[in-house]
C-alpha cells in the first residue's frame, strides 16, 4: 500500500518499489516472494498487507492523506498507516516500523483481524491484490511529524462520521479503508473495545 522513495535527511534513499514482498494464498500462507513493484503489477500478486489505525482517548480515528508522490491511490485518505512486511517479518513489528517512518511516532498495537481484497488504481494501472493485516492502538499526546515523503496530510474522525463519509464519497478514500473499518466493526461487535 505504500510506494515512494524515503529520502530522509540523513538516510540514503530507499527505493520502497524493489523491497520484497511475502506472497500468500488464500488462507494467508506463506507462498514466495516478489518486489513491491512486480506484486503491484496488473493483474497483482496475493501478497501479505498491513493497515493500522490508531486511537485517541475521545474514540476518534487518525487518518492520513497519502503523499502524492505515491505509486498506489496518491492523495486519497486512507487510515493511519499501511505497508508491507517483509518476507518472514512479524506482521506487528513491520507496522511499528512504519508507524515511526511514516508519522514519527510509536504505539502499542493489537491485531484485530484480516481481510481480502483487490482494487486497482485508474491514474497508474497499478494492482493491490493484498490479505491485510488489520491493527488498532491508541495515541495520546505524541507530537506526529509526518514524513512528507509519505503523508500529505493527516485529521481526527469519529469512527461514524468517516463510515459515513466513506459511503457517500468512496472516490476520496482509498479501497482497502472499508475493509479496514468493517474488522474494527467486527471488533466491535465481539465485545471489544476500539483500542
Amino acid at each position: 500500500m505504500t510506494g515512494t522513495l524515503d529520502t530522509p535527511d540523513a538516510t540514503p534513499a530507499i527505493d520502497r518499489e524493489s523491497l520484497l514482498v511475502e506472497l500468500v494464498d488464500e488462507q494467508g500462507r506463506a507462498a514466495g516472494s516478489l518486489p513491491v513493484a512486480a506484486a503491484h503489477t496488473a493483474p497483482g500478486q496475493l501478497h501479505r498487507a498491513f493497515s493500522v489505525l490508531l486511537f485517541d482517548a475521545d474514540g476518534r480515528v487518525l487518518l492520513q492523506q497519502r503523499a502524492a508522490v505515491k505509486t498506489r491511490f496518491p492523495l486519497l485518505w486512507t487510515n493511519t498507516c499501511c505497508g508491507h512486511p517483509a518476507p518472514d517479518q512479524d506482521v506487528t513489528e513491520a507496522a511499528g516500523v512504519r508507524l515511526r517512518e511514516e508519522l514519527g511516532v510509536s504505539a502499542e498495537l493489537t491485531e484485530i483481524g484480516t481481510f481480502t481484497y483487490q482494487a486497482s488504481d485508474p491514474a497508474t494501472g497499478r494492482v493491490e491484490y493484498e490479505f491485510d493485516h488489520v491493527l488498532i492502538g491508541r495515541l495520546d499526546d505524541a507530537e506526529l511529524t509526518p514524513n512528507p515523503d509519505e503523508v500529505d496530510d493527516i485529521g481526527w474522525v469519529e469512527p461514524d462520521i468517516l463510515a459515513a463519509r466513506v459511503a457517500a464519497d468512496p472516490a476520496t478514500y482509498t479501497p482497502w479503508l472499508g475493509g479496514v473499518l468493517a474488522a474494527i466493526v467486527r471488533h466491535r461487535e465481539n465485545g471489544s473495545t476500539p483500542a
